[in-house]
Order: structure tokens, then sequence, then C-alpha cells
């Protein structure tokens, strides 16, 4: 293992045999130093943490310093930082030792608190219900009204009728609202609770001063007592519908004891047990550790060490650091017991076993491997899915049993919780006696603490049967929760923006009421009309006193105005929208039983007017599943494949891909059968599986047994060879029968090419005494490892140095094509270097990443001195890594090409068309992602978010390494970059740029994409830059945030949103994802075995990225359209209702009279109108599902939020005051024109028949208004308004057959015997809608919308096509998955065809079909941009970025080399080769002319740094300087001098 960063003297130096011992040296590649950087970033972490510490704060957006770029402030052993004034405070913590007075308070307790390790991703508690709930519906103003109402009701002087009574409908919507609140935050509480009770080891029986003993006060035993309360009555309930219950949720409790000295093996054995490792350091090794001023209370009478010190240098290097303290007397009682995750406390020591996942932030002691090393899976932390070694203290190393738990005595000085997720800076502190003077007082020693020490919460284990170590940062201080936030309580943009169009009916009201009163009090004034001889006078007494009075009853008689209704009929909306989208087998994953679930019910509508959509690429846009493709050796390429890069290219050409790939399937089947067969009969291989195997060669098998000469033969068993023993992956054995070799690495590049290795018969066994076993052929040979220098993404090669068995030592170095090329020796292999650089061409053409392999044979002298130099810079204190890679550098020199390997990252099904279909409709797509530029720019040209006419724009800020650069001088940098880029678009960032921005909603061409690294996104997020930053970003088509950390997404995603006030969606699958789901208007998590932490935060759970199109497309239009029109149509019923009462009011002398009976007020909006406005939101389709897909532009109008306008708005307000007009005045005057009397006396003139009269045309009309707003007249929607219409008059007839009507007694029969009464039940509707019906034909004649456009050509059959495929595909996916019978059939359809005028689905029905039989769907464009991605590290080969490498242009010519065979020839078919080198041949001269195209060429010129230096005038470039049209890259550090 590495020595430990910034240990002092970490290295060993007395290493008796550097040959024989392995050594790995770990390359920080993200490292931040600025001037000061250590102090500023603490300040703002303070700030930070100020604002996200608690519970119940409000997470911060904008945390751009929480980035992935550690400090590089070299790490002191005998301090750390202190926070600043008002920050959080560094915590020093003590073991076994006591709490000196300091850090008591008065009362002798721990005078530091620290947050538990409980968390809470749920709004609400049992306790905090109610008042929570009621709080947040009380932000709605109607609600606030209705409650005003209700009580003004309560004062009979104002005329209320029934306080009660008029106090039920505010009672029903807020229970209503509340349960469904209630329900929707179950499940996040049962996921909390599930990972609060997850089972820990912890020491128990011993003393931990850090914490004061765990009293439960009687407030938390009051809410414990509630949450008990309320969730039996909760599962009571839910017994009461669920005939099979689930198993009992097991407790975790300290009764249950585990052995502290008990472990457990993995299923299978691994070659990272503790029996099979070794490295340079292990636990007993000699290190030098440092004298610090002890951390302990000292005894004046002794004398201070390390005075001493200086004369003691020699020995102390030899002594051993142990923090076990064997004079310590032990109590016997200390165990580790099994206990909760909430129990854990800071400063508990806990053990934590293999693929258990990591509870809290915790500082690693001791591991099962003697040399202290663990294995950690980050997928939830930062969405990489590879294995990351993590290293136990040195000094801590010995700590086995509980016992000696209880013996180790030490202080740790830890900083403050920051968010950042790859710095941490520490030290533990011990005393310990020195060998040579036993009698002595104990030495003062020290050890740096970094983040390779660490285990971070939400990691989990793997590869190591067990961790011991103490917690150090838990709950809401852990960086996991740091960098997630609060669950944020979300509400749709339609519902914020209604509470203006509420406010603008309260203008209309009190408008309204204010002339009432006045009418009314001007009535009351006069005294020469009939009101003063027959009325017994004005309540009020006065006229103004009266109007005052009156003002306020009509508040409570023109209430339906604001439509409290209207809030209850959209939670109802929005609950019914949310079962059909969970009820969609369209979107059902059947390999994981996941259905699209709804998680938040009220933002459905959100999902349709998405500009923006923030996507992660681990796990999310990829399967992170590499597969060995094809190679090239010695001048030979091998492998058959078929890519969806190479049938986009095809495509292009005018090829018929689908029939093509049936052809070339066939063929690859076969070939496979052949390579297969050569293989069994070379060498029974036993770890050959052949469903695994993806280098599919017969010829590289012919060639391995010697068909083409001995020279071919030697040259593809060294190439494999380089492949077994180049690499850092981890074996695992799993028993059967044949056994399988199962590898884990860092990177799955490295996995796949090990794995190649295997198939072809070099099978990497393990590793043991410093080496690595390999099978090779059958024959088991052992090859010592002397060093290992590992990748990174600025070196962009690894290298390994073993030694043969003929005791040659050889360095294996494979890396990125441009870096070995340009390593390669000069003069030699031109032939070679030319034919494969042309193969690397035509593999890159297909998509795939390259990678080039090169070897050394060193001499015994060259590597010992190597070695010592390399020995030397490991221990440095001071620029370790620029060091490091300096000596790395000079041995990786002079190389020899062996050749280079193809290898392909399989997408998801479905991912580039999903993305093109989302571009079709104006959707903006963003990827941020933890993994580096040259991984994303790759992906992003095989999804097709990237094309070959698009030039990237890449913003890079060099990180000065030294230490020079300060932070105003990187803003500098970034500002110029952002200018330059701007001035492209002929932009300068200004705010009136900005103003025009966010009005304009048109997607930007398709000519520019940008990409970012972490490092440069943390500068252009400054106050300073972000506007030229969003404005850039707005010109562009495609945008690649890479190596940006957690809040960095959110940051992102808030600048976005904010800035140009659009809507956004983030998905994702890890908890690196939680802030930007969290962040965005609409979160989707996609769920799978990994990644919980993203479903429990988001708004809805899909089980893969191609599902986002039906849910944004379909499901996300149809909710929008169909809750804007809901909308408008309430608003304008109680315009209706509520203006004939006005009208009425005329007649009356306004004196606030009811003109409908009262049951009609609550029946009107419960029973007469409700249930159509409610089915139109929830049913209504323009479109089906299958052309909303098949034509994805109609998707613009959400974008453009064209469904819900105020223009809208005020038009369906004027419609509705004018059909009230109508409704009043055309009943008013055929009663008038016709009196009629009944037995009883009364004319229908009479007031309440008189309302009678006016209600039924007036209901009439509203639904009829509703039928003709509606698209899709399908029989229940006909049902539901005719049960409507006929429903006033079954009422009418009922209740007024019984005396209790009082004056409404017999007013049906009379009534309905009137011919009058029926011919104005016909002629009302017909004036109220004839505007309507006459603008909407003029609109759809002459002024078509897009839909009613498509909504023709539907009819006329244009789309009978899709449809059929439609049916076809929800056919096969019914039958295959099992999907339920009681999902709609409109929602169970798939996508049609999506080509041209329709694009067909994919994927659905070849969910378990083997990858070789998988069918190929090439994209609508090329998917891999062979002009610009020649590599996998995606440079451009004619660059190189190191200041050490210099480049040869064309006019250098390299060496003369005499021509040679490179190998005998023979003729044999190669399918896969020609075929793409025709096409590539077809398309070269385009390619050339426009000096784009990266050639094998230019590839083959690069020299090593040795042919160029001393050339004059020639001037060295960096990676992203030079220009080109793929790749315009903007660094002001381009250019050397």
């Amino acid at each position: 293992m590495a020595p430990l960063k910034s240990e002092p003297g970490g290295g060993d130096r007395n290493d008796p045999d550097p040959e024989i011992s392995m050594q790995r040296s770990r390359w920080a590649t993200r490292r931040l130093t600025v001037k000061s950087s250590s102090v500023k970033r603490l300040a703002l972490m303070g700030m930070i943490h100020n604002r996200t510490g608690s519970n119940e704060k409000k997470r911060t957006s904008g945390g751009t310093e929480s980035t992935q770029q550690p400090d590089s402030v070299q790490d002191d052993s005998s301090s750390v930082v202190s926070a600043p004034t008002g920050g959080p405070a560094p915590r020093k913590l003590f073991f076994n030792l006591p709490l000196p007075p300091e850090f008591q308070d008065d009362e002798g307790r721990p005078a530091q608190q620290y947050t538990r390790n409980k968390i809470r991703t749920a709004k609400y508690t049992p306790l905090s219900f109610i008042p929570k709930n009621l709080f947040f519906q009380f932000h709605n103003i109607a609600n606030i009204f209705f409650l005003f109402v209700v009580i003004l009701v309560i004062f009979p002087i104002f005329g209320g009728v029934n306080p009660g009574l008029n106090s039920a409908p505010l009672i029903f919507i807020i229970c209503v609202t509340a349960i469904k609140d209630a329900v929707e935050d179950y499940r996040r509480t049962i996921l909390d609770n599930e990972l609060n009770n997850a089972p820990v080891h912890r020491l128990v029986g011993w003393d931990n001063v850090n914490v004061e003993e765990d009293n439960v006060s009687m407030w938390r035993r009051f809410k414990k007592a509630n949450s008990r309360f309320f969730g039996s009555i909760w599962h009571a309930i839910e017994g009461l519908w669920k005939k099979d219950d689930k198993p009992a949720r097991q407790t975790f409790t300290s009764a249950d004891p585990r052995m502290s000295i008990e472990t457990r093996t993995t299923p299978w054995e691994s070659s990272a047990l503790p029996s099979s490792r070794h490295s340079v350091v292990s636990a007993h090794e000699d290190i030098q550790m440092t004298p610090v001023p002890s951390p302990l209370p000292r005894n004046p009478e002794i004398p201070d060490v390390s005075s001493s010190m200086e004369n003691e240098t020699a020995l102390l290097q030899n002594l051993k650091g142990d923090l076990v303290n064997p004079e310590v007397p032990i109590s016997g009682k200390a165990r580790f017991h099994k206990d909760a995750w909430k129990s854990l406390v800071v400063g508990d020591f806990v053990r934590i076993y293999n693929d258990d996942e990591i509870p809290a932030d915790i500082i690693i002691l001791a591991t099962s491997d003697p040399d202290g090393a663990c294995y950690v899976e980050t997928k939830n932390l930062d969405g990489e899915t590879n294995l990351k070694v993590r290293s136990a203290l040195r000094c801590g190393r010995t700590l086995k049993h509980a016992r000696d738990c209880e013996r180790a005595q030490f202080v740790i000085d830890s900083e403050p919780p920051q968010p950042n997720l790859y710095k941490y800076n520490g030290a533990i502190k011990w005393r310990q006696r020195v060998p040579w003077n036993p009698k002595a007082e104990p030495m003062e020693m020290s050890e740096p603490i970094g983040i390779d020490n660490m285990l971070l919460r939400g990691c989990n284990l793997r590869n190591t049967e067990w961790a011991l170590g103490v917690v150090i940062f838990t709950g809401h201080d852990t960086k996991i929760m740091m960098n997630a936030g609060i669950t944020p309580s979300k509400r749709a943009r339609i519902a914020r923006e209604l509470n203006y169009n509420v406010l603008y009916n309260f203008g209309i009201l009190l408008v309204m009421c204010l002339i009432t009163a006045f009418a009314n009090g001007v009535a009351w004034s006069k005294t020469d009309a009939s009101l003063a001889f027959f009325e017994y006078g004005s309540i009020g007494g006065t006229p103004g006193l009266t109007g005052f009075i009156t003002f306020w009853a009509s508040v409570i008689v023109f209430q339906n105005l604001v439509p409290i209704s209207l809030y209850i009929s959209l939670e109802i909306v929005r609950t019914l929208q949310a079962f059909f989208i969970y009820s969609d087998v369209g979107m059902y994953h059947d390999k994981i039983d996941q259905p699209c679930i709804p998680k938040s019910w009220n933002i459905s509508d959100d999902v349709g007017q998405i500009e923006y959509i923030f996507s992660d690429k681990t796990g999310t846009l990829t399967q992170n599943v590499m597969e060995f493709k094809k190679a090239t050796i010695n001048g030979q390429p091998y492998g058959e494949a078929y890519t969806e890069a190479q049938a986009g290219m095809n495509k292009r050409l005018g090829a018929d891909v689908e029939q093509e790939a049936k052809t070339i399937r066939a063929e690859i089947a076969e070939a496979k059968a052949r390579a297969i067969r050569g293989l069994r009969q070379l060498h029974d291989n036993p770890y050959l599986h052949e469903e695994d195997m993806t280098f599919i060669a017969p010829d590289f098998v012919d060639d391995l047994a010697g068909r083409n000469g001995p020279e071919q033969q030697q040259a593809n068993e060294h190439f494999m060879l380089a492949l077994a023993l180049c690499h850092t992956v981890i074996t695992e054995k799993q028993p059967g029968d044949p056994p399988k070799m199962l590898f884990k690495a860092q990177s799955p590049d490295e996995a796949a090419l090990v794995a190649a290795a295997r198939d072809m018969g070099f099978t990497v066994l393990g590793s043991s005494n410093g080496g690595l076993n390999v099978n090779v052929m059958g024959t088991e040979r052992h090859y010592p490892v002397l060093t290992t220098i590992e990748f990174n993404s600025s070196r962009k090669r690894m290298s390994a140095i073993v030694r043969m068995p003929d005791n040659r030592i050889l360095l294996f170095c494979k890396g990125a094509d441009s870096v070995i090329y340009s390593r390669l020796k000069k003069g030699e292999q031109a032939e070679l270097r030319r034919e494969t650089a042309q193969h690397l061409e035509i593999f890159a053409v297909e998509g795939l990443r390259t990678l080039c392999i090169a070897q050394r044979e060193l001499s015994e002298q060259e590597y010992r001195e190597w070695r010592k130099e390399h020995d030397l810079a490991a221990t440095a204190l001071e620029n370790r890594e620029e060091r490091l890679e300096e000596v790395a550098d000079k041995i990786e020199r002079d190389l020899t090409l062996l050749g280079g390997t193809a290898i392909e990252d399989r997408l998801q099904d479905g991912v580039p068309d999903t993305i093109a279909l989302l571009g079709d409709a104006g959707i903006k797509l963003w990827v941020l992602t933890g993994d580096k530029v040259e991984t994303a720019i790759n992906i992003g040209f095989s999804c097709n978010l990237l094309n070959n006419d698009m030039d990237l724009l890449r913003l890079q800020v060099i990180e000065d390494e030294i230490a020079v650069s300060t932070e105003d001088e990187y803003i500098r940098l970034a500002e110029e970059q952002l200018n330059e880029g701007l001035a492209k678009f002929n932009m300068t960032g200004s705010d009136e740029e900005l103003k025009r921005a966010r009005k304009d909603h048109e997607p930007p061409a398709p000519t520019h994409g940008l990409v970012i690294d972490g490092f440069t996104l943390r500068w252009v997020l400054s106050d300073a830059l972000k506007q030229k930053f969003l404005l850039l970003c707005k010109q562009c088509r495609s945008v690649l945030c890479c190596r940006v950390s957690p809040a960095q997404k959110a940051a992102v995603v808030a600048m976005v949103k904010n800035g140009l006030d659009v809507m956004t969606l983030s998905i994702g699958d890890g908890a690196n994802d939680v802030a930007m789901i969290q962040e965005a208007d609409v979160g989707v998590g996609i769920a799978g075995e990994e990644g919980r932490q993203a479903v429990m935060s988001s708004d809805y759970a899909i089980g893969q990225f191609r599902f986002l199109q039906r849910l944004v497309l379909v499901h996300g239009r149809w909710s929008y359209r169909r809750l804007a029109e809901s909308i408008s149509n309430f608003f304008y019923k109680n315009m209706i209702w509520t203006w004939v009462i006005f009208w009425f009011q005329i007649f009356c002398n306004f004196d606030i009279a009811y003109i409908y009976e009262y049951t009609y007020i609550i029946m009107f909006n419960l029973f007469f109108t409700s249930v159509p406005v409610i089915l139109m939101g929830v049913l209504d389709q323009d479109v089906s599902d299958t052309v909303s897909l098949a034509v994805p532009q109609l998707y613009q109008r959400g974008i453009e939020r064209k469904e819900w306008t105020q223009t809208k708005f005020w038009a369906y307000m004027a419609d509705g005051i004018y059909q009230s007009v109508a409704s009043f005045f055309i009943p008013f005057i055929f009663v008038i024109l016709t009196p009629t009397a009944a037995g009883n006396g009364l004319d229908i003139a009479e007031r309440t028949r008189l309302g009678a009269y006016i209600a039924h045309p007036a209901v009439i009309t509203i639904n009829a208004y509703i039928l003709i707003n509606t698209y899709r007249w399908d029989w229940l929607m006909l049902l539901v308004i005719a049960v409507s219409d006929v429903f006033i008059f079954f009422w009418t007839g009922v209740y007024t057959s019984f005396t209790s009507s009082g004056y409404f007694y017999q007013t049906a029969p009379q009534l309905y015997q009137q011919l009058t009464f029926w011919m104005c039940l016909l002629v009302t509707p017909s004036v109220c809608m004839l505007p309507r019906i006459v603008i909407k034909c003029i609109q759809k004649q002459r002024f078509p919308y897009d839909v009613d456009i498509i909504r023709e050509q539907a009819k006329q059959g244009k789309f009978a096509e899709a449809d059929a495929a439609a049916a076809a595909a929800t056919a096969a996916t019914v039958g295959v998955e099992g999907a339920s019978s009681g999902s709609l059939a409109s929602s169970g359809k798939m996508s049609g065809k999506l080509s041209g005028r329709s694009r067909k689905m994919k994927h659905a029905q070849y969910g378990s079909v083997d990858e070789d039989r998988r069918p190929i769907y090439p994209p609508s464009i090329a998917t891999h941009n062979t002009r610009t991605q020649n590599g996998s590290d995606g440079t451009n080969y004619i660059m190189q970025s190191r200041p050490s490498v210099e480049l040869q242009y064309d006019g250098v010519e390299p060496d003369p080399e005499p021509e040679r065979t490179v190998r005998p020839s023979i003729d044999r078919a190669r399918p896969s080769y020609d075929r793409v080198r025709r096409s590539v041949d077809r398309i070269r001269p385009s390619f050339e002319a426009s000096n784009d195209f990266t050639s094998a060429a230019r590839l083959s010129r690069i020299e090593s740094t040795h042919s160029a230096q001393g050339l004059p005038g020639q001037r060295r470039f960096n990676l992203t300087t030079v220009r080109k049209r793929g790749l315009s890259a903007f660094s002001k550090k381009s250019i050397d001098p």
C-alpha cells in the first residue's frame, strides 16, 4: 500500500527487496491549490453548515464550494485548522482518556453537543403532522378566505344561513388534502425507519466520554409515545385491506451480542483475503512518527521529550506506532453488540462487516487485511460503481478485539463537518513508550488522517471481512446528508400562479361587494320610495352602517366567485392522474418489478412544462457495463462487432440497417461458435463461460494457435499477458462447475480488459507474495509486480513494472492513444504505428473506447535507481504528487507498441431514442456527472446528446499545481473564456440579453455543445460570472458538466431554474443525485438494486431512463393540458353562477337576497357541474399516446406555457360574464312575458321559482360548454354530462315533493308544465354558447394549432401504422410482463414508430434477450464524433496535454525505418473490419478536406518528447488549446511561452 498522504516519512526507506515488494502510488487527481484556500473554504463551509446543519433547515442550492477537488493544503499532524468565528467548531475526541476540564461545562458534562445519527427525509411526524399540514394548507389564500367567511356566517347580522353547513366544504377540503398528504409521506417515513433501525455492531460496555449518557427527555418520550400510538393505528387500518401481511420487520437491540472476534467469509473465495494480500508497508513495518504537543494533561515534573527528539531521529524511524497501551487494565465488559444505526454517537467504536452499508462517517483503525486495506463501493455517494481502496491508520492496525479497544488511548483532532466528499483533514495523537528506553515517559506521537482513511455514510464495504473504526460524524453532519438537504415541499407552477388568479377574483368580488353596499345604502337613504312605508327600517339604522353590513353580507353571498371547490377538485384530478401514471404498463420494468411510482401527487402538470432536464450519467444513461469488442495486435485487427454508432453511420450512407443488422448478427454468432471451438481445441479453459465472452475473434484464436507464424503467435500471447498483468483489479473465484472468475476494478474498462484476457486463456487468479498469479494457457505462473503506477485523468495512463519468469524487468503501460504514441521510442515501428493508428481510427468510428498497450524493458540497475527516486518522492511532505508524476514521466518513455484495444460502454436500452425524442420536443438535456470529462464526452456521442455537426465549447480553467494563482486569477481566466464563448454568438452577457433569454423558449440550433469540469464550474458559478455562464449555456444545444459534486449539481439546477424562470427536471439513481432531484421542479429517481436514496427523495420513481419519454411527453403533456383546461372551466362556471345572483340584486335594491334555493347553491359544485370538469381533467385526450410520441413537437406548447395563460383566464372570465347575462335575462324575459299562477297563489316569478327557472338552463349551458371544450367525446364523458344535466331535474322533482322544502314546495310540477320553460331551455344555452362555437370554428379553420392539424391527420389514418405498432408492442409487453388487466388500454400502449412521421418504440420486448441477439437501433444521427473522438480520452491526436511531451507537425517526418513485413501475409475474411473500413473510406474525403478528422497519419507521426525538444520556433500546446471544429477549447493557459 502507498504511504498515507502527508505522513512524515510514510514510506519504507529500508525496503530490503524493492524488486519483490509491490508498491502502488495513489495519484491524487482532485486537488485545489489556491492561496489562502483553506481559510476561504472553511469560512464558506461554515456559512453552509449554519444554513444546513439542523434537521429543519432550508437546503441551500447554491453550494458551489462543495466541489470534489479537495484542498492541497499540507496536512499538519500537530494541528487542525480552526473554524472561523460563527462557523461549526472543530471537534476533539478522547478515547479511554478523561475529558479535560476545558471540554466540560459547569456540571462536568461534555461541552460540545453532536447531532444524532437518526435522520428523517419525511416532511411530517405523527406529532407535527396536524399543525404543519394546516400551516401548509393555509398558504392557500382561498382557504384563508373561506375560513374568514365561516367566521362571518357565525354572526346572524350578516344573514348567514347555517354556520355548520357553510363550514362543511372547507372542512371536507382540509381533511381530504390532509389524508392525501399523510399517505404520500407515509412511504418516506417507512424507509426512514428501515434505515434508522438498520443493524450495526457497536462497542458497548465502555465509557465514551465525548457524549453524555442519552437520557431521553420528557419531550422525546412524548414524541416517541405519539409515534408508537399513531403507528399502531395506521398498521391496524393497513391490516384491514391487506390479506398477506409482510414478515414483521426485525428490530435490533443490544440484547443480541456478536462476539468481537467473530468473522465471516464471503460466498466465494476472494483474492482480497488477508492471507493473500501483501504490500510494501504492513501493520508491523517500521514507520516514522512525528513528535507533537501532548493532547493529554502534562505533569510539569516530566521533562519535555520533544526537546531531545533531534538526537533520536534515527531511532524514531524504526518505531512502530501502536494505539494499544498494554498497561491499561480492562473491565472485560466491553463487547460488540448489534444495535441500530440511530443509536450511534460520535466517538463510538464500530465494526463493519462485508457488504454492510456504512452507518456514519467513520475513521478506519483496522481491517481484516493485515495491510489495513479495505474496499468500498461509493455508488450511493458519487454514482460510481467501481470499488475504491481505503486504508486503516497504521497506528491502529493491531486493534482486533473489544479488549484492544478498551486499551487504546488516543485523541483525534478533526476539522468541522463540511460537505466536500473528497477532502478531510485530521490527526490522531497518542503517547507510546520507546523500546530503547522503557523507563522513560511515553513519547508523544501523531499520524495525519485523510479522506483515504475514512468510510463515508452511504457507502458499502466490499471484499473485506470486517473493518473497525470510530465514528467521527453522525446524522446530518455526515457528508452525504450535508450534500442532500431536507425534502422540500414542492408546489406545482400552476398552483403557485393560481393564487394570483384567485386574487383577481378577490378584486372582482371586492368591486361587486362595494357596488352592492353602496347601492343598498343609497336605496335605504331615499324617503320617497315605497321602501320607507312598507319596511320596518334597515338593519344598520343609517345608510352608511347599512351599507357596511351589506358589504360583509355580500361577501357571504358572492363567496362562490372564489372557487373553494376548485382546490379539492384539482387534488382529485391530480390524484387520479397519478393513479393512471402508476397503472401505465408502458412504464413497467419487469426485470425489477418496478412500475412508475408517483411519490408526489400534486405536480403532474409540472411534468408537462419541462424545458430543461438534468441527468446523471452512471446508472442513469448507461448500464456501466464495459465489453471488450476489438483489438489490434502487431498490426492485425481482431474482433467482430456491430455497434449502434456503426449502424448510425451506415444509415447516413443510405443502408438498410435493420436488414444489415440481421445479417451481421448471424455472421457474429457463427464467428463466436468458431472461436469457442478453436479455444477449446487450443486449451480447455475452465474459466471460459461462453455466455460472458464478448471478444469474438476466430482469427485471433487461429493466430494464437500459430497458424499465421510464430511471430504473430508470440505477439498475441504477449499482448494478452500484458492485459493480465497491467491492472489493479480484485479477483473473486465463484465456485461452480465450471468455476467462474470475477473481477472488481476501480474502472469498468480495466475489468473488461482482464476479462478478455481470461476468456483467451490468460486468467488472473489472484495476488500473493507481492505479485500476480496467472493461469497462462493451463500453466500457473507467478509474476512479481515490483511497482504499480496507477491511472488518473491527468496522466491518462497506468503502468506496472513486472519481473518476468526469465528475470527480465518489463514495464507495461496502457493509456490513451495520443499519450502512448507520444511516448513511443523514436524512429522505430513506423509501419506498425501507421497500421495500428488506422485500426484505432476504425474502432473510434464504431463508437468504441480505445486504449493503446506498450512496454519497455528495464535493466536491473536502471530500475533500482528509479526506485530510489520514486521512494523519495512518495515520502515527500511537499509537492508529493508533482514529484511522483515527474518520476513516473522519466520511466514511461521509449516504449514499444504492442497494440490497442476497443471497448464498448453499453447504454441503457432506448437511451439514444429517448434523448433524440426529448430534443425533438424542444427539451434541453444537460448531463451532470461525477465522471471524468473524456468518459462523459464519449457517452454524449453514443447517446445522441452530441453529434458530428456540433462545435464543442470546452470551458477549462487549469488548476495551478503549485498554488501560485489566486481566486481572483481563476475568476479572471474563467471570465475570459466566457467572453470568448459569448462572442461567438455576438453576445456580451448583459442584463438585456438575460431578459430576452427568459422570454425565448425556442431550442438553440444544434451547432454547439458545451463541456465544463467541476473545478471550472466552481468559478463560473460565482455571482460575478453566473449570468454569463448561463447565457452561454442557453445558446448550446447540449451541456455536459463533469467532475461535479452533489451540491454543484444542485447549484447548476438552481441557476437555470431561477435564472431563466423555466421548469426543470432532474433524474438520477444515486445518493449523489439527491440534491439536484430536490432542487428541480420535478425529481425523478431511477429504482434499481442501488440508489434508494434517490428514489426516497424523488417525485417519480421509474425503472429505466427510457420510460422518461412516456412520463414527460405523454402523461406530462396530458396532465398539463387537462389541468389548464379544467381550471379555466372552473372559473368560468363559477362566474356564471355568481353573477346571476348579482344581476338579480338590481331588482331588489341590492339587499343581498338569494335568487337560488339554498340547496341549489350546495349542489351546484357538488353534483350539478363538478364531475364533468373533473373527468375532463382526468381522461381528456387531444391525441393518443402513440401520436404524442410520434409528434413530440406537440410538447412545445407546454414549454411555452400556452395552455394556461392570463389571456386565457380573462377570456374565460369574460365569457362567463357574458353567459351570466344571457342566463339571467333570457329566462327573466320569458317569465315576465308569461305570467302564471299556481294553485297556492305563487307566481313563477317568486324568488326561488325564478331561481329554479334560471338554474336549469344555466347548468345545461355550463355542462355543454365543458363538453365543447373537451377533445375526447367517449361514452363515459357523454354519460357524465347527461347524468349531471338530469340530476338537477331529479333533485328539483324529489326535493320539492316534500313539504319540508317550504316555499319551494311543488316547484317542479309547476315549472315543468310550462312550455316556455322548455323553450327557454333550448334558447338560453344556444345564445350562451354561440360566440364560443363561432370563435372555435374560425380558430380551427383559419388559425389552427399544431394539435388541430395532427388530429386531422390522425382522423385521416396517417398514424394508423404507428397505432398498429403500438398495439403489437403493448400485447408483447403485457404478455412478457404480466401487466395488470385493470390498466387503461390507452395508458398501456407503447410508443409507435418515431422515425420520420413516426418513430418506432424499441426495447420493450427485449428485456431478457441475450446481448448478442439484441436488435441494433441506429440513432437518427451518428452517435460518435469521428472527427473529435478518436481516442478513449476524447482528445485530438494532433494536440497533447503535457508540458514534457512535444508535438511534431505534419512537416516533421519520423526517422526513416526499413520497411518490414509485420507478419507473414495470410488471406482471411474480416467482415467487421472490412465493412467499417469501406464506410470510412466513403466519408473520409469530406473529413480530411475540412481538416477536422484526426487521421491515422497524424497519429502515427506523433513522436516522443526526446525528438521534439530543442526544435527552434516550436511551441507546446495544451490539450484544450488547439481550435478545431469538433472541440473549441477556451483555455488562457493554453500556449506555453
